[in-house]
């Protein structure tokens, strides 16, 4: 993970999904828009995130952390990526 990477904040990552989305859905996404419940995303586009987000912010989503609610909107994306990045974020796993 470089160093651009780790000083990200929660907001940086929230723009970088928001700009993600938009280019996949070409729509624009609020932070706290529910994807799944305004159909935008789908289960199987769920897991093109996780790649999204396992590649750009170099973490490990797995076990628990692979719940759909991790993924329901840009800011619990962002919160995901921003608690795996601690050094104990990845043991705090829920499931």
């Amino acid at each position: 993970m470089s160093e651009e990477t780790k000083s990200e904040t929660a907001a940086d990552i929230e723009r970088g999904v928001q700009d993600f989305l938009a280019g996949r859905l070409n729509t624009t996404v609020p932070r706290d828009q529910d994807l799944f419940a305004t159909g935008l995303v789908t289960s199987m586009f769920a897991m093109e995130l996780v790649v999204h987000l396992e590649s750009v912010h170099g973490v490990s989503i797995i076990g628990g952390d692979l719940r759909l609610d991790n993924f329901r909107t840009v800011e619990r994306m962002a919160r995901l990526v921003t608690r795996l990045r601690t050094p104990t974020g990845a043991s705090h796993a829920h499931g």
